[in-house]
């Protein structure tokens, strides 16, 4: 998994500068989405594993599947990577992508799983403070675990803060276990 996010780095990296310069991010991003998701299918999956498919056809294929979002510079794009043979790494290029994308736009998706609910106060409050935290606009998700008895799980990026009744208690334990 790491090795394939160090081939797709640089790929997303040149993307990126590319989608900033034209002033087109959300249009990469989009385009992105759609290689990714097309090269998750099955059925394009084993055309890409086909070593009798010439790497001008399987490029040629993933260009008409998503020829709506592809411009002339997407498409030399596509042929670039089935030359050198990376067309497999078009998720890990959108999701490298994506981090640039929310770095540069200073958005941050957070997702909070909580033991209930959280009302409208609650969510303000932890909106503010996790703003407050990054310096980001945050982009909030929750769902609801009541396996976790009381409190809360936040996800910010490579961040995890386990707040959560459960987690306390499985810490409690794993330190009583160590004496």
């Amino acid at each position: 998994m790491a090795e394939l996010a160090t081939l797709a780095r640089p790929y997303a990296h040149a993307v990126f500068d590319i989608a900033k310069a034209g002033a087109r991010l959300e249009a990469w991003s989009r385009a992105l989405g759609l290689l990714a998701a097309a090269v998750d299918a099955p059925q394009v999956r084993e055309l890409l594993g086909n070593p009798q498919q010439s790497s001008e056809q399987k490029a040629r294929v993933l260009i008409d599947l998503c020829r709506a979002e592809l411009d002339d510079r997407g498409r030399r794009f596509v042929q670039v990577l089935a030359r050198n043979k990376r067309l497999q790494l078009l998720p890990e290029i959108r999701d490298a992508f994506e981090v640039l994308r929310a770095e540069q736009q200073k958005v941050l998706d957070v997702e909070v799983i909580s033991a209930h609910a959280l009302n409208d106060a609650e969510r303000d409050q932890l909106l503010g403070a996790l703003a407050s935290r990054f310096d980001r606009e945050i982009q909030l998700t929750t769902q609801v675990d009541s396996s976790l008895i009381g409190g809360a799980v936040v996800r910010a990026g490579d961040t995890v803060i386990d707040g959560s009744v459960r987690g306390k208690l499985q810490k409690l334990s794993e330190a009583l276990l160590r004496v």
